[in-house]
């Protein structure tokens, strides 16, 4: 019988991120495909009561809570003490968490205190004859595993965006309070502001549902002979402000750079999809100005509506690597999207 564990956190608004509620998803289809098995909630936050009853209609069979100011920020010393004295309350044999910065920093300690394993990165868990196996890509996405363990607690960090969110209702939840006292030398680190771009420099968002693509045509010559960077700037920083897009980018032009070629001033090798990239999953791709090579394409595996902008009517792209391929001119098609989407009152 497995006593299965989500473990989330809240928000700074006390709600539920969508990666929780993924988390949520999963955990509640692997506890209805395993016999016997119960499913509990453990929260941690500054206040829980909110976020408990966000997931009312999932009906826990309980709800742990460790709340306070002590726990409204990351910290590893106290989502470490949270976290354990939770899933010690809680008899967790499996424990279903979302792969957030805060509990990727921490959960693999806390499973090394209670002399656990845990996997990271996971995109699916299921279950069989009573065995559960979760999977993960391998290799750049290139190659997929299915594990299984038999060491309990065994921890399991979904990746956010691999599972579809739950979507039931509201409703109250008896919320078990689990204390846990943190000694002052828990309290050394504090959190003392937050640093972080203007909402128009920040180009990643992986909440985005539309991934923008550039490939390094943008700095290339163009029809008239000249090269055409500031405009082109002008044109993906206008679309990504119209449509709040995430930016990603192909590995030569962010390499362009390094060889001291003109480039796009607020792209980084953060930017970067593909295999020595980012694979991000988001529901809809749009690459501009790009090839389509392998190396690329195969960071758009999690893409399900992929769509590609180029002069090239036999590159990459156009052999299968995208649903839909517009031979035309990026600058050209950019510039009228950035026009219509002004005419209709669409902003940020």
């Amino acid at each position: 019988m497995e006593t299965i564990l989500l473990l989330i956190h809240t928000e700074s608004d006390g709600s539920l991120a969508k990666s929780a509620l993924e988390s949520l998803q999963a955990a509640q289809a692997l506890s209805g495909s395993l016999p016997d098995s119960s499913l509990s909630v453990g929260i941690v936050g500054e206040r829980v009561q909110d976020a408990a009853n966000q997931i009312g209609g999932a009906s826990p069979a309980k709800c742990f809570a460790v709340e306070g100011a002590e726990f409204a920020q990351p910290r590893y010393s106290s989502d470490a003490a949270a976290t354990e004295a939770i899933c010690k309350a809680a008899g967790a044999t499996v424990v279903v968490a979302p792969a957030t910065a805060r509990w990727n920093r921490v959960l693999a300690g806390v499973a090394q205190r209670l002399n656990g394993r845990i996997e990271t990165h996971v995109t699916g868990i299921s279950a069989s004859s009573g065995a559960i196996s979760v999977s993960r890509w391998y290799y750049r996405q290139r190659m997929e595993a299915v594990l299984s363990r038999v060491q309990r607690p065994w921890f399991i960090l979904l990746d956010p965006g691999s599972q579809p969110a739950w979507q039931g209702s509201a409703g109250t939840v008896a919320v078990e309070h689990v204390a846990v006292a943190l000694p002052e030398a828990l309290k050394r680190t504090t959190v003392t502001g937050i640093r972080q771009p203007a909402a128009d420099a920040q180009t990643i968002r992986p909440d985005a549902e539309l991934l923008f693509v550039t490939g390094a045509g943008w700095t290339k010559k163009q029809a008239d002979g000249q090269t055409h960077v500031p405009e082109a700037e002008k044109l993906i920083l206008g679309f990504l402000k119209a449509t709040r897009a995430s930016l990603g980018s192909s590995k030569s032009l962010v390499d362009l750079g390094g060889e001291g070629q003109a480039v796009l001033s607020f792209l980084s090798h953060m930017n970067q999809i593909g295999q020595t990239g980012s694979t991000p999953r988001h529901l809809k791709g749009l690459s501009t100005c790009c090839h389509g090579e392998e190396p690329h394409a195969v960071g758009w595996r999690f893409i399900k509506e992929r769509r590609a902008i180029s002069l090239d009517a036999n590159c990459g792209w156009a052999r299968g690597k995208a649903d839909v391929l517009y031979v035309a001119d990026a600058f050209a098609v950019i510039a009228k999207v950035n026009e219509l989407l002004a005419g209709s009152g669409i902003t940020s």
